[in-house]
């Protein structure tokens, strides 16, 4: 079974969840961005990441604006799926953006990064990484696969949400990158059954197939009414 959660900027209690608890080896659990647990490469954090790695299930997650993406381009790359991912340890993998898995019969899109709402204070530090916003060419890229799939996939997993939905989601509309206006497009162009994606902080469905998610842990089989 595959479930999707939202951003947990490293916090291993996360992973304490009662829902988790009868994960098992046929199981993924999907973050949708601003995972965290690559961040400083300290001891600490390598030990996190040994115990998770431990787990009987997979661990796999889109980056967001909270992760040290020059950690995170030293793992190695490797095709699961069908599509690129970083490995990670063990059963912990990064999916890349602008990537088609197949997984349990059902196609994933996947497209992480997008813009800090902290930036202004992290701008000018050591935690703040340009890789965090989506090129043009990373962008075309995606475009060219979703075309060879016909532009038809079962589940979307973002960290941003489509532009379109910022309003209604009372988040700031300020700083809007080309991301943004390529997922409104993805909205008119694109055959999709459900868009799971964190960002916001919060738990919230918005019709008729947008799932702002962040600390409960959805099936992608969710109703509609588990996440109001």
């Amino acid at each position: 079974m595959v479930y999707v959660t939202g951003d947990m900027h490293g916090e291993w209690g996360r992973f304490k969840a009662k829902e988790l608890r009868n994960f098992g080896a046929a199981d993924t659990l999907i973050v949708c961005g601003d995972f965290g647990f690559i961040w400083d490469g300290s001891r600490r954090e390598r030990s996190v990441l040994r115990k998770m790695a431990a787990l009987p299930y997979t661990v796999a997650f889109v980056d967001g604006c909270h992760e040290n993406f020059e950690l995170l381009e030293q793992y190695p790359k490797m095709k699961w799926k069908g599509g690129s991912v970083h490995k990670i340890a063990g059963n912990i993998i990064h999916l890349c953006r602008g990537q088609i898995f197949t997984i349990e019969e059902h196609t994933y899109f996947t497209f992480g990064g997008g813009h800090s709402q902290d930036y202004d204070y992290r701008a000018d530090t050591e935690h703040w990484w340009r890789q965090e916003r989506p090129t043009q060419q990373e962008i075309a890229a995606a475009i060219h696969r979703l075309s060879l799939q016909g532009n038809d996939i079962d589940y979307v997993i973002t960290h941003e949400p489509p532009a379109s939905l910022k309003d209604c989601l009372g988040i700031d509309t300020r700083e809007r990158l080309e991301v943004h206006a390529f997922f409104d497009d993805m909205i008119q162009a694109c055959t999709y059954r459900k868009w799971f994606f964190g960002k916001c902080h919060l738990n919230k469905y918005i019709p008729v197939k947008f799932y702002a998610v962040f600390d409960k842990i959805l099936p992608v089989t969710v109703k509609n009414t588990d996440i109001r």
